[in-house]
């Protein structure tokens, strides 16, 4: 390491004001302060700083999503060698991984070359730091998309959410919806016949070989939206992620493993967290105590483990720039998110994926419930003080 910092000594005059590539100071500096801490001091007021700063953070929650990706990697060849039917001729884990490993990196490498592209771009254009949060969102947007999605529509999906979603608000920081969403909500409602269906979880091709007969590659949520409730898989089988679905999204074991590497490091909000799976155990109760059709039957707990709950509960709803802030704001957003998304899967099934569009509103209205919290204090010290006074 001390070889590398002396050689990124010798180079950055070069890229400072005056060198030949001072034009490029920004992307450099997003290099240099990956690689090492920066060496920034305050020079006025009171700060504390420490180790942690926003790449470091980034880099934690890119580390939580990595049980999800490995596991979507497998489930990707696990699915495929079930619906061609080839299962059972001495595939092993190793190879499910490297079939499912071949066709996730594409998707993530086209996320992170158009995303990175157009985050230099902007830094340069402004004269500013290259901002990290795309560390997150170029590795979120893969893993809430099928696996068989042309990468030129992985490219357009993550060009609109950078540019549309971060960049006309001003950047990292000051966008109000989770760009990650916001890539699968436009692929979702521009082209949705890549993003619905019975086939488009999986990938059935190889070597010429199609799906077999008789195999559907319908998710849980699309068997349950079509009212084959008797034909959704174990609910061990859903917990565990071995069904068909985003590359990401499916094992809520994974999922709840990338939650305890957020919580142990306090990168994530446990109450965020918390609420949105009471909100949805509360709707999905609410829903089976009024039960007129096989979907809002299912048991409330089942909700918690179909489709893409957990992932949303877990990566999405708490993401610390679109979400609530304030203490009860939290529990507030999260709650009313499960309330959402299950009411949403349940009761409109052109949307059977709820979460999506339940964490997307919630965005909207997150400053609006910090705004009432903040409101709602500052009337109690009023009154409070009042009361003192008299």
């Amino acid at each position: 390491m001390r070889a590398l910092r002396r050689y990124i000594d010798n180079i950055k005059p070069h890229f400072q004001k005056g060198g030949k590539f001072e034009k490029l100071e920004s992307t450099f500096e997003a290099f240099e302060t990956f690689l090492f801490v920066p060496d920034q001091v305050t020079t006025q007021g009171v700060h504390i700083r420490d180790a942690i700063d926003m790449k470091r953070t980034m880099s934690l929650v890119v580390i939580s999503l990595i049980p999800a990706l490995l596991f979507g990697m497998w489930n990707v060849g696990y699915q495929h060698y079930l619906a061609t039917g080839q299962l059972g001729e001495g595939v092993g884990t190793l190879q499910l991984f490297w079939e499912g490993f071949k066709l996730v990196l594409p998707i993530i490498v086209v996320s992170y070359v158009t995303g990175l592209a157009i985050e230099f771009t902007f830094a340069q254009i402004r004269g500013e730091e290259v901002n990290e949060g795309f560390l997150v969102s170029g590795m979120l947007i893969p893993l809430v998309l099928p696996v068989d999605v042309p990468l030129w529509m992985v490219a357009v999906s993550t060009a609109f959410a950078v540019i549309i979603g971060k960049e006309v608000f001003g950047g990292t920081g000051m966008n109000i919806l989770n760009p990650a969403l916001l890539a699968r909500a436009f692929l979702f409602f521009a082209y949705p016949a890549y993003m619905s269906g019975n086939q488009v979880w999986i990938h059935g091709m190889m070597d010429g070989q199609g799906i077999i007969d008789g195999y559907s590659g319908a998710t849980p949520l699309g068997q349950a939206a079509e009212g084959n409730v008797d034909q959704m898989p174990q609910a061990m089988d859903m917990f565990l992620g071995t069904i068909p679905g985003s590359i990401g999204e499916t094992s809520t074991v994974a999922v709840l493993l990338g939650a305890l590497i957020l919580l142990y490091t306090g990168v994530g909000s446990w109450r965020i967290m918390l609420s949105t799976f009471a909100g949805g155990l509360v709707m999905g109760l609410i829903l089976n105590a009024f039960a007129v059709n096989p979907f809002m039957a299912i048991p409330a707990w089942q909700h918690l483990v179909m489709g893409g709950f957990a992932f949303g509960a877990v990566f999405m709803a708490t993401d610390p720039v679109s979400a609530a802030r304030t203490r009860r704001g939290k529990y507030i957003y999260g709650f009313l998110i499960g309330l959402l998304a299950i009411l949403i899967r349940v009761v409109n099934p052109a949307y059977p994926e709820g979460v999506m569009l339940a964490i997307l509103l919630m965005n909207v209205f997150a400053p609006l419930i910090d705004h009432y919290v903040i409101e709602s204090n500052i009337n109690k010290r009023l009154k409070r003080a009042q009361v003192q006074a008299a």
